[in-house]
């Protein structure tokens, strides 16, 4: 399976989400290509559409690889084989994390004007364009469940078996148009994968009634 872009795979996942209309959930997306998503999906179901925003931890020296994700709380989810199999001093994790907290508060009041969330006794749809390892996807899991959502649904255009059994195992459902049998990344299975800008998102956050700082 090939999306045309973002809007062609939001598109197919609505219609695989049209019995979560009754739940009147609120479609939480991660930027910046799952707020394009996130964006098509609210518009098709009649529903509000918010981010959150999580930030990948690299290893030292590697760029591309994630041996962890973070929220702008300080909630750290750990990838624990490779830390472990790279032996990552926790002084680099404890700096990354306090780095990444500062750009994760600097992209919310961008994005939506505010950190405050309200997300208790909701049904919450977490929404990406796609998943890889998982780890930005993990880690707003966790933070999400401690709002004490209603329910935590997580809808995807593609990802690998392994990430899907995964999410499987810590939300209550979880909605994919297509599971590859090889996996390398996101942007295989999509014609137009052009990067997101953040003016982009802002723009769509304000079609939500959200006031971001417009002038970053």
């Amino acid at each position: 399976m090939i999306f045309e872009d973002r809007t062609d795979a939001a598109y197919k996942l609505a219609k695989k989400m049209e019995w979560l209309k009754k739940e009147d959930p609120i479609i939480l997306a991660i930027p910046r290509g799952g707020v394009v998503t996130g964006d098509v999906i609210a518009a098709e179901l009649g529903v509000k559409l918010d981010v959150v925003v999580s930030k990948k931890i690299v290893a030292p020296y590697n760029p591309e690889l994630a041996i962890g994700a973070v929220m702008h709380d300080g909630s750290y989810f750990p990838n624990e084989d490779i830390t472990r199999m790279l032996n990552v001093p926790q002084n680099y994790i404890d700096s990354e994390i306090k780095r990444l907290m500062k750009e994760i508060d600097r992209r919310l009041m961008k994005f939506r004007g505010s950190k405050e969330y309200h997300l208790e006794g909701r049904t919450v749809v977490l929404v990406d364009d796609g998943i890889a390892t998982g780890a930005t996807m993990l880690v707003a899991i966790y933070w999400v469940k401690k709002q004490k959502p209603k329910k935590l649904i997580i809808a995807v255009p593609v990802g690998p078996k392994d990430t899907i059994d995964r999410l499987n195992k810590v939300a209550d459902d979880v909605i994919v148009l297509y599971v590859p049998v090889d996996f390398g990344a996101i942007g295989e299975f999509y014609r137009d994968f052009g990067q997101v800008e953040d003016f982009q998102v802002q723009e769509i956050m304000s079609k939500y009634g959200y006031k971001m700082k417009l002038s970053e």
